[in-house]
């Protein structure tokens, strides 16, 4: 689905231009955990010289970022394409990135202690066990790095995707698998096998998995008629 998406020129597949690669060398950026607000500067740590890992992070939009601050980084995902994204701009702005293909529902393959920060951004509803990613990336980060993470709040998947009328149409916590056994072709067009997690587990099993919470923002999103009514997302900081 990411790599037909990736292919097509979806929303988060469209890589940062040079313009705006010029301007972040500059300190002028914005990032985005969440569809609609930025990450607030002070959420970001000294980058330069930093091991930053971009996890489930492809498409050539925040790696760059975080390359023009001269940081040292890695960009993690299960998409052919959106990876190849990255490294198209990598070449272009003749810079390093480690480039790396891989699921995040199994265990990440870096060693304890790796990175001083990890920026994860909406993802984790494509893995079924979402408490396992934040153990990982607990494992995975430096004594006192930070997690900055995006996902959805639940209530999303109370409704059916693309309706213009809101209606209970699912029961929580979804589970995409047991929802969706018979069309592959419509899921594969229309967001993939998703699941919900509840707040329990997305801040709760940071805490859970011995982050600090330090702080929080809720995030609307661009489409869709729930965002009428209320924030569809929520980003989180964290410390190890």
């Amino acid at each position: 689905m990411w790599n037909d998406w990736a292919s097509s020129g979806g929303e988060w597949s469209l890589s940062i231009s040079h313009d705006d690669y010029v301007k972040a060398t500059e300190g002028i950026f914005e990032m985005y955990l969440t569809p609609c607000q930025p990450v607030p500067k002070e959420w970001l740590i000294p980058l330069e010289g930093a091991k930053v890992l971009g996890l489930a992070s492809g498409g050539g939009q925040q790696c760059p970022i975080f390359a023009a601050q001269k940081a040292d980084i890695t960009v993690f995902d299960y998409s052919d394409n959106q990876l190849e994204l990255d490294k198209e701009v990598a070449k272009r702005e003749e810079y390093t990135i480690n480039i790396i293909k891989g699921d995040m529902g199994n265990q990440l393959p870096f060693e304890d202690e790796t990175f001083d920060m990890i920026f994860h951004p909406v993802s984790n509803c494509f893995v079924q066990d979402v408490e396992h990613v934040w153990r990982e990336c607990y494992r995975i980060l430096k004594k006192g790095g930070v997690l900055l993470s995006g996902f959805a709040n639940p209530a999303l998947y109370l409704f059916g995707e693309g309706v213009d009328e809101l209606k209970v149409v699912h029961k929580l916590p979804y589970n995409g698998l047991e929802d969706n056994e018979e069309n592959n072709e419509d899921l594969r067009k229309n967001g993939g096998i998703q699941f919900s997690h509840s707040l329990e587990s997305q801040i709760g099993g940071q805490i859970k998995a011995g982050f600090q919470l330090k702080d929080l923002y809720e995030d609307y999103h661009h489409k869709g008629t729930l965002t009428q009514y209320m924030p569809c997302y929520i980003a989180t900081k964290a410390i190890k």
